[in-house]
């Protein structure tokens, strides 16, 4: 199964903890996400925010990257994406990569 490291960042004008309006789509996509992500069979591993530097990163285990471009199409996804800008990147574990090594 893919593994997808997300990184959003926004600029500091645009912090959920200071705009309300981003922070009312911030918990809207918040109340939905779970739902969003079982909808696509996609398993959040983890997620992390770097508060000085408005970033979040997140890391995702989807189905196929198929699924997560279906997620991140969700509506309340696209709504983060206004004031977010999202870059995702597709990864391997370490053993996955030992394994592809020239014997």
């Amino acid at each position: 199964m893919p593994i997808l490291i997300m990184f959003g960042r926004h600029h500091a004008e645009n912090c959920p903890m200071f705009n309300e309006k981003t922070r009312k789509t911030i918990m809207k996509f918040a109340e939905k996400r779970g739902r969003l992500l079982k909808k696509h069979g996609i398993k959040e591993l983890g997620s992390w925010t770097v508060m000085g530097e408005h970033l979040a990163v997140m890391v995702y285990e989807a189905p196929s990257l198929d699924a997560f471009e279906k997620f991140s199409m969700e509506p309340e996804f696209l709504a983060v994406n206004a004031f977010e800008t999202v870059e995702v990147k597709l990864a391997v574990s370490n053993e996955e990569v030992a394994k592809m090594l020239p014997k």
